[in-house]
């Protein structure tokens, strides 16, 4: 089952990033950029089996990399920094909301408190880690991207349109490694022994791999559906 909701979460959420840029454009993708980074901070506490590895949540987070990079393809460097930047802002204005929630006295007919103490009072180390990583791996996503770009352009004589694949997964690939020794060792450090610290960190990287080439055709399609006119 884990496995099935898995692969079935990888091609929802990827195909709701191609339904946001359809319908809304640039700005479908900077909204989904908002959204994804506020739910990945959920996602990413959810523990998982599948494939035979343990393994956070985290196609969310992944799928802001295809945001970057469907943003980069189109719209240019300056525009895939700003959505990084919403992702920043939108991920520090989720700190500090859910950690103001458990300032409150509940009332005696509260039943939620207790269940948002749980999850929401021994994570600010992991959202603040989350930002931190977020903030670096994106930036890094964004240069990387278009250095492969200027490489490929140069080895295909000025054609801009060729190998998109090698610089959506070279970029990616790069920037997912970097995101995977940051975030496992940053959030879990002390939590787990490093055998499981590791262990952690390649299965998430494999996955990682797997959602980076999953990405590529997206990539492809709104390039497609841009030179088309059919985004608004």
């Amino acid at each position: 089952m884990n496995e099935i909701l898995l692969v079935a979460s990888l091609f929802v959420i990827y195909g709701c990033v191609l339904l946001a840029y359809r319908l809304f454009g640039k700005s479908g993708l900077y909204c989904f950029t908002a959204i994804a980074t506020i739910t990945a901070n959920i996602e990413v506490l959810i523990m998982v089996k599948a494939f035979g590895m343990e393994q956070p949540g985290n196609i969310l987070f992944a799928s802001t990399f295809l945001v970057t990079d469907i943003i980069s393809e189109i719209e240019g460097k300056k525009a895939a920094k700003k959505a990084v930047n919403i992702g920043i802002f939108t991920s520090v204005f989720f700190i500090i909301v859910s950690q103001s929630w458990l300032l409150y006295h509940p009332a005696a007919s509260d039943w939620a408190q207790p269940a948002i103490r749980e999850i929401f009072s021994n994570t600010p180390r992991l959202m603040l880690v989350s930002v931190l990583v977020y903030a670096i791996c994106q930036r890094f996503d964004v240069w990387a991207y278009h250095k492969w770009w200027a490489l490929t352009k140069k080895r295909f004589h000025g054609d801009s349109r060729r190998a998109l694949w090698l610089r959506n997964n070279g970029s990616t690939m790069i920037s997912q490694l970097l995101n995977t020794i940051l975030y496992t060792f940053g959030a879990f450090w002390g939590m787990y022994e490093i055998p499981t610290l590791i262990s952690i960190a390649l299965s998430s990287y494999v996955i990682f791999i797997v959602t980076s080439i999953a990405d590529t055709p997206f990539v492809y399609l709104a390039r497609r559906m841009h030179e088309k006119g059919l985004v608004e």
